[in-house]
């Protein structure tokens, strides 16, 4: 249930050394802009096992049989780093409803450890539904976790897709274990999580990234 789309060389190599390279991420514009494809590079992969119907289109000069998705999944995201790879999910899927969750990182300024805060979840029915949640980064896996946890509030999906950026083993694992069902979609792993939970090699802190740094309260 885990599909690592460096695995295979493709324009996604470029985009996540891009990304990845200290010199090149200054640019924002350019960091959000491959997130987003990266986001769309996975939408097209997990459309390959979605649902479909048979349908004709009918043509100026005729009628074709076609394969047509059955039904547009949902797609969540969790605030705000992942507001760039949400919008490359929402790029191909441009029908589906949209999720949202508001949570972050609390961090303890003494000795650097965190609690996952979640504020704010709005989700529409999900009952029967295809649910892709995107982050950009799954390293402990500890806000993916609750995030699914809120959005089953809202009803039981039928699929639960992930999309990262880049993903850790260790949160792989954790998600896997609470979510057995759920098949994780990244474009790499790396192996090793800092003692304040940050992905090696990693990238950095994808949200300043994306919109620049923030306060610390």
């Amino acid at each position: 249930m885990i599909t690592n789309l460096s695995l295979q060389n493709s324009l996604l190599s470029q985009w996540l050394h891009e990304i990845r390279s200290v010199s090149k991420q200054v640019d924002r514009m350019r960091f959000r802009r491959n997130t987003e494809r990266i986001g769309e590079i996975i939408a097209y992969e997990i459309s390959k096992v979605l649902d479909y119907n048979h349908t004709d289109t009918t043509t100026p000069l005729g009628n074709k049989p076609v394969q047509t998705i059955s039904e547009q999944p949902v797609l969540a995201t969790i605030l705000r780093a992942g507001v760039p790879l949400h919008q490359g999910l929402l790029n191909y899927f441009d029908h589906a409803d949209s999720a949202f969750i508001a949570a972050y990182r609390k961090h303890n300024k003494i000795d650097g450890t965190f609690e996952i805060e979640q504020h704010y979840v709005t989700c529409p029915d999900l009952d029967g539904k295809t649910l892709i949640i995107a982050d950009p980064m799954l390293a402990t896996g500890a806000s993916l976790i609750l995030a699914i946890e809120g959005l089953l509030e809202f009803g039981q999906p039928k699929s639960i897709h992930i999309a990262n950026v880049i993903s850790c083993t260790e949160g792989i694992e954790n998600v896997l274990r609470k979510f057995p069902e759920a098949h994780i979609w990244t474009g790499d792993i790396d192996d090793e999580l800092t003692a304040k939970g940050y992905i090696v090699p990693g990238l950095g802190d994808a949200g300043d990234l994306c919109f620049g740094s923030k306060l610390q309260f």
